[in-house]
């Protein structure tokens, strides 16, 4: 079976309640998106909870605009969302000796072999590994 999932992990030097507090202010993820996909938050509440959505404006190849709805949330642990797609973009945050161990991980493990097979044309999971990657970094700058 292809891989359906990308991730990494960096340690920053911070608490994980720091850091979740930028991850569930959708506002701010323009500011540590690597990918170059965000643009702009369209709509949100200033912080994201369980259930809560956000739209925003985003171009990959062509401008466009999705809604965003958070499916997991563990305060200070654990924050994902998806749009309508079935893969989601998940953080956790593992306390650690010099700060929070962020883990990012773009999961698609929810599509079958047919419907990925779109997904994996448009170059994923190497596309979100590269975004990953570069998310981690400015991460691990924005609270060094």
């Amino acid at each position: 079976m292809a891989a359906r999932t990308a991730s990494g992990s960096v340690v920053v030097p911070a608490p994980p309640a720091e850091v979740f507090t930028l991850l569930a202010d959708p506002r701010r993820h323009a500011e540590i998106d690597g990918s170059g996909t965000v643009q702009s938050i369209v709509d949100a509440p200033e912080r994201l909870e369980l259930g809560s959505t956000f739209s925003v404006a985003m171009q990959m190849g062509a401008k466009y605009r999705t809604t965003n709805t958070v499916v997991e949330f563990e305060p200070d642990r654990r924050i994902a969302w998806k749009h309508f797609a079935p893969h989601r973009w998940r953080y956790e945050l593992e306390p650690v000796e010099g700060g929070t161990r962020v883990t990012e991980t773009w999961d698609a493990s929810r599509y079958n072999a047919v419907t990925f097979l779109p997904v994996r044309a448009l170059g994923f999971p190497a596309k979100a590994q590269q975004g990953i990657d570069g998310t981690l970094q400015r991460l691990r700058e924005r609270f060094s």
